[in-house]
């Protein structure tokens, strides 16, 4: 599945590296006894994927073609969990985790890096990860402290076309969102940890939510709760979009924005797999 103004001078960000943040420090491992849990350690990698579509461009639900030139997120309180009961994010409540990996520290990441066959963006190696299966992820979306996104969760910049219209936008979120997640669900299993081997886990971010899927139906689930490009295209100026949240909840109508809300709620997932997302 292919899922407060502000100003050109706060988003100058062209030429901004693909990972930014401070310097890491060492994870912290907490961990108790498991049936789950095998002897020995391995690596364990965190990775953050926003899906081919968002580095190949794709076409929303009413006709407009994006490209994304950068798609910052940043993280934090990235965590990795071995769950006994396997975690169930559709009934609630907490993960009961036998081994829990977290990375507390701040990382922002431009999920619209490399080219269309990059691989999804290393967020963290645990490098001495007890081995077994971790079937739970948790993360938290919030504002980044240092430039280019200082400020702000999410930072959407790129270029719609539709027709003869060419559009260059540039979209702030300064809302924080925290996601609970299960097991990863898609093509490959992952997080299956083997002494001395490694694996992967991902935090996945489905963009078509906010923007729907061309390719898919109109009456499909994907788009009849998107809210698209066109209202968005309709707030440019000289082909030019730059705005906040805030400035969108003041010039969107209320349906429009209340469905931008929450699809920005629903963006957290793990692959296919399902998470308790709430905004923080």
């Amino acid at each position: 599945m292919k899922q407060q103004l502000l100003t050109l001078t706060s988003l100058g960000f062209l030429a901004i590296a693909p990972l930014l943040g401070s310097a890491p420090r060492t994870p912290t491992i907490e961990a108790k006894q498991s049936q789950l849990s095998q002897s020995g350690t391995g690596k364990l990698q965190i990775r953050a994927n926003g899906e081919d579509f968002v580095r190949q461009g794709f076409r929303s639900k009413d006709g407009w073609n994006i490209s994304f030139d950068h798609l910052y997120v940043t993280l934090t309180e990235v965590a990795a969990y071995q769950s006994n009961p396997p975690y169930n994010p559709d009934a609630g409540g907490k993960i009961q985790a036998t081994q829990k990996l977290i990375f507390n520290e701040l990382k922002t990441v431009d999920l619209a890096a490399g080219d269309e066959n990059a691989d999804p963006i290393l967020v963290r190696e645990f490098t001495e990860a007890p081995a077994g299966h971790y079937n739970a992820l948790s993360w938290r979306m919030v504002k980044a402290t240092s430039e280019p996104t200082s400020g702000y969760s999410l930072v959407m910049k790129g270029t719609a076309t539709r027709d003869s219209r060419q559009i260059d936008f540039a979209i702030a979120i300064d809302r924080e969102y925290a996601y609970t997640c299960g097991e990863f669900v898609g093509e490959n299993r992952k997080g299956i940890l083997s002494p001395g081997g490694t694996a992967d886990l991902e935090a996945t971010f489905h963009f078509d939510h906010i923007f729907g899927d061309g390719d898919a139906p109109p009456n499909d689930d994907i788009n009849t709760g998107a809210l698209g490009f066109a209202p968005l295209a309709d707030l440019a100026s000289n082909g030019k979009l730059n705005v906040t949240l805030n400035d969108l909840q003041q010039r969107l109508s209320t349906r429009d924005y209340q469905t931008l809300a929450k699809t920005l709620v629903s963006l957290g997932h793990v692959g296919e797999g399902h998470c308790q997302q709430s905004p923080i």
